[in-house]
């Protein structure tokens, strides 16, 4: 099972508390994922579909506990390549459609003539348990996220372009920053940061969920920490090894034309430290020394030898 299903299971299987959140949850299920039928009759039915057993025993609560009506639970199996099974909740009567729909602000009747409103009206949302509670439900009707040993990402799917951006606004409302974007004519409103998927976890009461994901995140601080620091050191051996090669060739090329003996002597002493000793590291060369010597001063006379060297390849044999 995926991440994104087990923390929908989850948060489908929290107590409902009481009717306002309930409602608030339910608004923003039926604006995210609600299909709402019309016959020529002028009749209306409200639909919803998923996948998800839970979220469906979620809906069917939802709407038992509210209205206490009488509602068609069907289960059939999905025609496409995974073949899993789609459970559909249908709310047949007109009349309770109608009464669920002005509820929660989505369709309002005027003169017979039916128009639908995206705009969460402020009531449902004005209780931060509420707006837990809708964010809730607009994850469980639209939202996923993403496995967290792979991605920091979660995100809302509607396909209205005005709603996308009230949703975003009531998630900001919480001190985090989601942001939206158009995909495939949907509209997506996304976390990418690691800290705010925390705490957007927490606010719609995903903790199961929270503290999986943080010990994901911890450990894989750990291991990208780590690799760091290994990258870091296998690049400081492997320049060190390249300065030592370099600096033992011009040793030994001053010492087949010239003869060590006949350069500065503070140059003979780290030259003979270095063909001795090559392996170690400017620093380490320059404890060897008698007074010891800074590593800058140790890479200073590594550049004398190497001017040395350069005019030796430029000129031939120098004279001394």
């Amino acid at each position: 099972m995926s991440f994104s299903s087990t923390t929908k299971n989850e948060l489908a299987r929290l107590p409902i508390e009481n009717d306002c959140c309930a409602l608030a949850e339910l608004a923003a299920i039926v604006r995210i994922s609600g299909v709402i039928q019309v016959n020529k009759m002028k009749k209306i039915r409200l639909k919803f579909v998923t996948e998800n057993a839970a979220i469906a025993r979620r809906i069917f609560t939802l709407l038992k506990n509210i209205y206490d009506v009488n509602i068609e639970v069907m289960v059939r199996k999905n025609k496409q390549l995974k073949k899993n099974n789609n459970y559909i909740i249908m709310v047949n009567s007109t009349d309770i459609t109608k009464k669920i729909l002005g509820d929660v602000g989505f369709l309002d009747d005027e003169n017979n003539f039916f128009t639908v409103n995206y705009k969460t009206p402020e009531r449902l949302i004005k209780n931060r348990c509420c707006r837990r509670a809708y964010i809730r439900g607009a994850f469980l009707g639209g939202g996923s996220i993403s496995n967290p040993e792979k991605s920091y990402h979660l995100e809302f799917v509607t396909n209205n372009e005005e709603y996308s951006g009230e949703l975003s606004s009531i998630i900001n409302s919480f001190n985090l920053n989601s942001k939206t974007i158009e995909r495939k004519e949907n509209y997506v409103i996304y976390l990418k940061e690691g800290e705010q998927i925390v705490d957007i976890l927490n606010i719609i009461g995903a903790h199961q969920a929270l503290l999986k994901f943080e010990d994901i995140r911890v450990l894989k601080d750990v291991r990208n920490n780590i690799n760091r620091l290994v990258n870091c050191e296998t690049a400081n051996l492997s320049k060190t090894i390249n300065a030592s090669l370099r600096q033992v060739n011009n040793i030994e090329l001053i010492q087949e034309e010239v003869g060590i003996e006949n350069i500065p002597k503070n140059l003979q002493e780290v030259a003979y430290l270095r063909l001795n000793h090559r392996d170690a590291s400017l620093k380490e060369l320059g404890k060897m020394l008698d007074p010891p010597l800074g590593k800058s001063g140790i890479n200073h006379r590594f550049r004398k030898i190497e001017e040395i060297a350069d005019k030796i390849r430029e000129k031939g044999r120098l004279e001394w």
